[in-house]
């Protein structure tokens, strides 16, 4: 196959990689190190392994931290189990409702739903913890962004030969 198309195809997957950190219908860093290890084995380019196993280490760490930085956030915020498992609910059936960012939607409606029916007086502590949701959800999809970003500009670098 001829490389410029795999190098395009490549391209495409670590731009829908980046996409898929915040769009949660796509794989989003698993995208990207398959653009990044296709990219490297797949053509004849000279990417040094030190990338291979670095950006593997940090889409391993990317995917333990979004289960555990909102669950964190949650709980430093008031939040309780019900919270968690609403935010979970709410997540799947915001996807399914055809609106923009229905997912992430669903997902502060279930963390303010799930706290409520845990606890219908103290609507605060709901309001807290579903701040305590959303500040999790921007600091797991930051560190996943800056990691695709990262990996797409050190395929681009390295196919332009600067790197």
């Amino acid at each position: 196959m001829d490389t410029t198309i795999i190098n395009i195809f490549c391209l495409i997957l670590l731009f829908v990689g980046i996409l898929g950190t915040f769009l949660p219908v796509l794989p989003g860093l698993l995208l990207s190190i398959c653009g990044l290890l296709i990219y490297k084995f797949g053509t004849d380019a000279d990417l040094p392994m030190i990338y291979i196993w670095a950006f593997g280490i940090l889409t391993l760490a990317s995917v333990i931290l979004s289960y555990v930085i909102p669950a964190k956030t949650n709980r430093k915020y008031g939040g309780t189990r019900w919270g968690s498992i609403g935010s979970v609910i709410g997540t799947i059936v915001g996807i399914f409702i055809p609106i923009p960012l229905g997912f992430l939607i669903g997902m502060f409606a279930g963390v303010f739903i799930g706290e409520l029916l845990h606890d219908s007086k103290d609507m605060n502590k709901a309001l807290q913890s579903t701040k305590g949701a959303l500040i999790g959800f921007i600091y797991g999809t930051g560190f996943s962004f800056v990691v695709g970003v990262a990996m797409f500009l050190v395929v681009l670098l390295n196919m332009l030969s600067i790197i």
